[in-house]
């Protein structure tokens, strides 16, 4: 497994140094080109890594390679993946950047060949908490960013303090890998009253939020093994609708679901983070430093039809959205 991805990842650094020319990156960034690795071709990374190609300049190289293969199918139809290579081009180690889409990518470039700057883009918090458990992220050869994909803690504790300014009880089911996210959401929440309970299993989740839901004025949908699945959503869901409680989490999909608002980070600002994370990484080449960032500005989206179920009166999204970052 190990021999297989690394080859993957050095044809397609070949491939890129034999297209490469000299170009800005991102409006800002001085690089050789940029290549992005992806695993998989969910639409949430299909999306981040169009948008990330619009965010560009013309010039750019832009050399997209899939694990899986599909990556030249995604760059048949961008002219600037085909650019002529200009007179002594650099390489992607002569400040080139390369950016690893999702686990499967940021797990294989990291085990590959490279010396120049790595971005680790659209990864969850869980996903960064098992590259630092592996040692990964521990003394890289290279300097390296993390883009995770989703807000911090902290923009969810605004959201549903502009919302419900005079409650203060969190009800919140976790299970032991979101350990490091139930630990972000108490440093952001100290003047919250959180109802954190434990959900070994799937069949376990009804009785956990049945004790839940008689002692909160709320529910918060963590990032985590829950959030990502959609029959345990939909039970928080179901539970929170049940009980007349507001359901907050972090994904669009948890809103149009039936829950109340949340704090997300839309493909398109993911990309331009992504664009300035690359930047600084490119700016303070030191090997061996690791920059993590979660996904900043949030956007706020409200199910209008929830909250006139819960008699509640909203801002609209961009009020809530300008409330929620300010606190930055």
């Amino acid at each position: 497994m190990f021999a297989n991805r690394s080859t993957l990842l050095l044809r397609g650094q070949r491939a890129f140094a034999a297209i490469c020319c000299s170009a800005l990156l991102c409006s800002g960034v001085q690089a050789g080109g940029v290549t992005v690795l992806t695993g998989d071709d969910t639409a949430a990374h299909t999306e981040f890594v169009r948008k990330l190609r619009d965010s560009m300049d013309s010039g750019t190289c832009f050399q997209l390679v899939g694990l899986s293969g599909q990556g030249a199918a995604a760059n048949a139809d961008d002219d600037r993946a085909h650019a002529e290579p200009a007179p002594n081009a650099a390489g992607p180690d002569d400040g080139g950047i390369t950016i690893a889409v999702g686990l499967k990518a940021a797990n294989s470039a990291m085990e590959g060949p490279g010396q120049g700057p790595l971005l680790l883009a659209m990864l969850s918090r869980i996903d960064y908490e098992s590259l630092k458990g592996s040692g990964a992220l521990r003394h890289p050869e290279r300097p390296v960013g993390v883009l995770l994909r989703d807000p911090a803690m902290a923009d969810q504790v605004a959201l549903i303090d502009a919302i419900l300014p005079r409650k203060h009880r969190l009800g919140v089911v976790a299970t032991t890998e979101s350990e490091p996210i139930v630990r972000e959401l108490q440093r952001a929440a100290p003047g919250w009253d959180l109802q954190i309970e434990y959900a070994p299993d799937a069949k376990s989740l009804a009785s956990v939020l049945r004790m839940l839901v008689a002692r909160s004025d709320a529910l918060l949908v963590l990032p985590d093994m829950i959030g990502d699945d959609q029959a345990a959503t939909l039970a928080v869901l179901s539970a929170g609708a049940s009980a007349g409680l507001p359901v907050f989490g972090s994904s669009d999909g948890l809103v149009r679901s039936g829950g109340l608002a949340a704090a997300v980070s839309t493909p398109d600002q993911l990309a331009r983070q992504a664009c300035e994370l690359a930047r600084k990484l490119a700016a303070n080449d030191a090997a061996g430093s690791v920059t993590v960032e979660a996904a900043t500005p949030a956007t706020v989206r409200v199910n209008p039809t929830v909250a006139r179920a819960l008699g509640l009166r909203l801002s609209d999204e961009r009020e809530l959205t300008a409330r929620v970052t300010a606190i930055r």
